[in-house]
This record gives C-alpha cells, structure tokens and sequence, in this order.
C-alpha cells in the first residue's frame, strides 16, 4: 500500500513539475511583460503628441498677429488639431488598425499643417524676430523631437512583441489567451519618399 502511495506521489509530483515546465517556456510571462513595454511606449507617444496639440494655439495666435492674412494656412492648423483631438486615442486604439491608422494620418497631417505655418513665418521677419514665436518654435521643434524618440521607442516595443506572439511556442499560448499583433508607424507616400527631391533654380 504504501508502494502504491508513493508511486501515485511521485506521479503526481510528476505531473506538476511537467505543467510548470511547460508552462515558463509557454511564453505567457514573456507576453505579458512585452505587452505592458508596448503600452507603456504607446503613452509615450500619446503624451507627446498631447504637448505638441497643446503649443498649437498659442502659435497659432502668435503667426495670427504678425501674418493674419496667411488665414488659409491658420486655418490648416487649426482643423489639423481639430481632426487630432476628434480621434479619442488609448491603449485600445492598439487593438483597432483601422483606427490606429486614423490617428497615424491624423497626426501626419497635422505635421504636414504645421510644416506649412513655419514656412510661412520665414516670410516675416519681424515675427521671426519675435521672442514668444522664437520660444514656441523651440518648444515645438523639441517636442518633435521628442515624438520621433518616442515613436521609435514604440515601433522596437511592437516589433519585439509581434515577433514573440507569432513565434513558436508562445504563438500558441498568444492565440489561447487572445493576444494579436499591434499596429505599427509606417511611412506614408514610400514611393514619393523614395523620389529625389527636384531641383529648380
């Protein structure tokens, strides 16, 4: 009897040891921590993103004074950030493309809007010249610093990730528990980007 015991013992001791084997090699963990890596670098983006929209008005106002006669190009702007903040972006918009891709041409059009506005202000020295412009140009050019850094933090988070719930044996353990790959920053226009620029003179 106490042969029996111990056989069933050793068994079940057996059995434990191969599920908890199994189970830090199923990928699960791995997941979770490069899951929480993603979400973390995407509320980077967001923040960033958040504090260029928010030095917005206050160039926007500051171009206005100096060059109120640019209004198509304000207007640009305005209805650029307008679009941004109509698109209620958060961790969920990781499990939508569809919408991760809105927000993407959103914000790509929103830089394009703002590329314009400074353009525009080289044509006025005397707002060039002006303090407050020089600060929220500053201001503006480090925060789009900040979101390429940010970006790119985000992009190497995805890719991880998408590498580890598509790989063999934690793409198992991805499908059981309901994990898919995250939507990613492309270059919008490759073709055009991939074009020389043209040189007239």
């Amino acid at each position: 009897m106490k042969t029996k015991f111990a056989s069933k013992l050793f068994s079940t001791a057996a059995i434990l040891l191969f599920i908890v084997s199994a189970a830090s090699n199923c990928g699960y963990n791995t997941i979770q921590e490069e899951d929480e890596a993603v979400l973390a670098s995407w509320a980077e983006v967001l923040n960033q993103y958040q504090r260029r929209a928010d030095l917005i008005p206050n160039l926007v106002n500051t171009v206005k004074g100096y060059a109120a006669q640019e209004e198509k190009v304000l207007t640009e702007v305005t209805r650029a950030r307008a679009g941004v903040g109509s698109i209620q972006a958060d961790e969920k918009t990781l499990n939508n493309p569809e919408l991760f891709k809105k927000y993407a041409q959103a914000q790509s059009q929103m830089t394009s809007a703002l590329s314009r506005l400074l353009v525009v202000a080289e044509n006025y020295p005397q707002l060039k010249s002006n303090e407050n412009f020089r600060d929220l140009q500053a201001q503006l050019e480090g925060t789009e610093n900040r979101i390429t850094v940010a970006r790119n933090r985000y992009i190497q988070a995805v890719q991880k990730y998408n590498g580890t719930v598509r790989k063999f044996p934690s793409n198992l353990t991805a499908k059981i528990f309901g994990y898919g790959t995250k939507p990613s920053f492309t270059v919008e226009n490759e073709k055009e980007i991939s074009k020389p620029p043209e040189v007239k003179f």
